[in-house]
């Protein structure tokens, strides 16, 4: 009888999906080439000026790494799903899928592929945000790989939620910036919230970015809008929700 979770083909697309990424050097400075920008230059560029809405006693490289952060969860665990139209193309995906694992364990395994190449980048990107001037304790980076961690797995699903309805890889990287942008510019990451107009609020409170972004903040910097643990139910439950919708998805997943 198939296992519903079989922990070794998790590890083993794990692995895959880890190697691959590594070896793409060029992927890695890519990725980190927009976000470095806008953490540099909006950083450098508003360090010193007062900013509405800032809270006090938090300069401009504070209130911004936090944002630039999720930025790279977000952009990194939602083009994991490209993976899937490569494999589609050159037929290991077909292998995969009819190979006497439940794909249950090939969402868990690609998943768990796709965060660790989004934690990565974030680590890195954190790393250069200390550097510019991030002040923060090893207790806060600790804590906030929690939410790293369920921020990327909630986007990783998603990514794979459309890969599995899709075989154009261009359309799929379209779509995927139409979906990026407004999730990453209603977040809050580049700036307060409390500075939009009314309606446009609301609709930032929808986003589970803006709760991403939130509990980064507040663990980071000590500086939130929500409570740590509003931001915590909401990551877990969008988490659950899109990894979930990816797995029922790729389980209609045909492949010729």
């Amino acid at each position: 009888m198939m296992k519903l979770i079989n922990l070794s083909a998790i590890y083993t697309l794990w692995l895959r999906e880890t190697k691959r990424f590594l070896r793409a050097k060029s992927r890695v400075i890519g990725a980190l080439g927009m976000p470095l920008m806008f953490l540099v230059f909006m950083g450098k560029g508003f360090s010193k000026a007062s900013l509405p809405g800032l809270p006090q006693g938090v300069n401009y490289i504070n209130y911004l790494a936090p944002g630039i952060i999720a930025m790279i969860l977000l952009f990194g665990s939602m083009f994991a799903g490209i993976s899937v139209l490569w494999d589609r193309q050159f037929g290991f995906l077909k292998e995969v899928m009819v190979s006497p694992v439940s794909r249950t364990s090939i969402v868990l395994g690609r998943v768990a592929g796709g965060v660790t190449m989004a934690l990565s980048q974030a680590m890195l990107m954190l790393i250069a945000s200390l550097v510019m001037g991030l002040k923060t304790t090893v207790f806060g980076v600790l804590s906030s790989l929690i939410f790293m961690v369920l921020l990327s797995a909630a986007f990783v699903g998603l990514g794979l939620a459309f890969a599995s309805k899709m075989e154009d890889m261009h359309g799929f990287q379209m779509i995927m910036n139409f979906l990026m942008f407004p999730l990453f510019f209603l977040s809050g990451a580049l700036f307060p919230l409390s500075e939009l107009p009314v309606w446009v609020e609301k609709i930032a409170l929808l986003n589970p970015m803006t709760y991403g972004v939130d509990a980064l903040r507040a663990t980071l910097i000590g500086v939130s809008v929500n409570s740590l643990a509003v931001d915590a139910l909401a990551l877990i439950f969008f988490c659950t929700a899109m990894v979930g919708f990816g797995a029922y998805l790729f389980e209609s997943v045909e492949v010729d």
